[in-house]
C-alpha cells in the first residue's frame, strides 16, 4: 500500500535578475541598483548551472511557461537572453505551445532592444508603466517619463509582441478617482491583452516604510478600484485574478499555473520554487541564496528546501485557487494537494452558509471575493489537527 499525490502538475520556470537602474523606493523585491558592468555572462552560466542541479525536480516534464523577473531583465541583452533560452530548451524541452514572458521597463534604451528580444524567443512582454502621468512616476522614483511610458506599449507591437501585460498601479499619493482612470483610459489605447492593476502597498525593507508617503483615505481607494474594475469592464479586459485583467483567453498562463497550484522551478538570486513528488507524497518548496554576490561564487546555489506539512495544504491551496476570480472544480484540491476534500468539507460548508463560498466549486462569491483575507483564515492550520492523506492501493 502506498500513498500519494493523483497528479504531477504542469511545471513553469522562473528566472530571476536581480539587477536594475535604480531600487524604486516601494520595492521589496530581491533587486539591487548595479554600479559597474553588469556580470551577464557569468550569471547567464550560474543560471544554466543552477538548472543543472534542480533538473531532478522537473521528472521529465517540459516547461509549459518561462518568467524572466526581476530587477529589470531587459538590462541583459538580446544575445545574452538566447543564449540562456536556447540552453533552458535543451535541457528541460519546452512546450509546443510555450509562453515565455519578459519583464521590461519603458526606457528608450530598452525599447531598441524589443525586436532583437522578439528574435531571441521571448512572445510575451510585461511593462512595468506603473502610470501614465508625469507627476505619478516622479513620487513612484521611477527613471522613465511619462512619454517613454505611452511609447512603450507602441514598440512592443511593432516589434511584434501581440502578447503583452502593463503593469499599473493605483492608490497613489494625491491620487484622485479621475486621475486613476486617466490612467487606465491611456493603456485601453495601447490596446494590451493583458493588465496587472494593483494598489501601491507600504512593504517593510523599503524606503517607503522608513520614510511612509501620504496615502489616500480608504474610502477613495475603494472607490478608485470599484470604478476601475467597471471601466476595464466596460473596455474589454474582465478581472480574472484579484490584480489580473484581460481579454478573452489572454490570461497569463505562468501566472494561472501558480494560481492552480501547479509546480515551478526557480532559478536566480532568491528565487523560489514549488515542487510535487508524487511517489513520495510530498510538496517541496526552494529557495535560491538571495545576495547576487553569493550566489555566483558558491558552487550550490540552493539556501533552503523544506517540505510543506499536511497541515499547511489547505491555506496553501487556497491562498492561490481563490485569487483566480472563477476558483477551480472541488477535484482540482484533491489532484493537487493529496489530501481528501473531506478533510476541509466542515469549512467549506461553514463559509458556504456565510454566503462567502460558491455551493458546487471551489470559487468565492462575490462577497467572499470581497473579504479574500477574512476568508482565508478559516484555512489556517489549527494545532493537534490531523489531516489524512488520499492513499492508492497497489496490487
Amino acid at each position: 500500500m502506498t500513498a500519494q499525490l493523483l497528479t504531477l502538475p504542469p511545471a513553469s520556470l522562473y528566472i530571476h535578475i536581480p539587477w536594475c537602474i535604480k531600487k524604486c523606493p516601494y520595492c521589496d523585491f530581491n533587486s539591487h541598483a548595479y554600479k559597474d558592468n553588469l556580470p551577464e555572462t557569468a550569471y547567464i552560466e550560474k543560471l544554466i548551472a543552477d538548472l543543472k542541479q534542480d533538473l531532478p525536480l522537473l521528472q521529465d516534464r517540459k516547461f509549459t511557461s518561462v518568467f524572466i523577473g526581476g530587477g529589470t531583465p531587459s538590462l541583459f541583452s538580446p544575445g545574452g537572453i538566447e543564449t540562456l533560452l536556447s540552453a533552458v530548451e535543451k535541457l528541460a524541452g519546452f512546450s509546443d505551445d510555450i509562453e515565455i514572458t519578459m519583464e521590461a521597463n519603458p526606457g528608450t534604451f530598452e525599447l531598441e532592444k524589443f525586436s532583437a528580444f522578439r528574435s531571441a524567443g521571448i512572445n510575451r512582454l510585461s511593462i512595468g508603466i506603473q502610470s501614465f502621468q508625469q507627476s505619478y512616476l516622479e513620487k513612484l522614483g521611477r527613471v522613465h517619463s511619462d512619454n517613454e511610458a505611452k511609447l512603450a506599449a507602441e514598440n512592443a507591437l511593432a516589434a511584434g509582441f501581440e502578447n503583452f501585460n502593463l503593469d499599473l498601479m493605483f492608490g497613489l499619493t494625491g491620487q484622485s478617482v479621475e486621475d486613476a482612470l486617466k490612467d487606465l483610459d491611456m493603456a485601453i489605447t495601447c490596446n494590451p491583452p493583458h493588465l496587472s492593476w494593483y494598489q501601491l502597498t507600504i512593504e517593510p525593507n523599503t524606503l517607503f516604510y522608513s520614510k511612509p508617503p501620504p496615502l489616500p483615505e480608504e474610502e477613495i481607494i475603494s472607490d478608485i478600484q470599484n470604478a476601475g474594475i467597471e471601466f476595464l469592464s466596460n473596455n474589454g479586459l474582465s478581472r480574472y485574478e484579484v490584480s489580473a485583467f484581460s481579454r478573452q483567453d489572454q490570461e497569463s498562463r505562468h501566472n494561472l499555473n501558480y494560481w492552480q497550484f501547479g509546480d515551478y522551478l526557480g532559478i536566480g538570486a532568491g528565487a523560489h520554487g514549488k515542487v510535487t513528488l508524487p511517489e513520495e507524497n510530498r510538496i517541496l518548496r526552494t529557495r535560491k541564496i538571495r545576495q547576487p554576490d553569493n550566489y555566483l561564487k558558491h558552487e550550490n546555489p540552493l539556501a533552503e528546501i523544506k517540505e510543506v506539512h499536511t497541515a499547511e495544504l489547505p491555506l496553501e491551496f487556497m491562498m492561490n485557487l481563490l485569487r483566480l476570480s472563477k476558483g477551480g472544480e472541488q477535484t482540482l484540491f484533491e489532484e493537487r494537494t493529496g489530501l481528501y476534500l473531506k478533510n476541509i468539507e466542515p469549512i467549506l460548508a461553514s463559509l458556504r452558509d456565510k454566503n462567502m463560498l460558491s455551493a458546487d466549486r471551489l470559487q468565492a462569491t462575490s462577497k467572499g471575493y470581497l473579504f479574500l483575507d477574512t476568508l482565508l483564515t478559516e484555512f489556517m492550520p489549527a494545532e493537534n489537527h490531523t489531516l489524512k492523506r488520499i492513499e492508492i492501493h497497489s496490487q
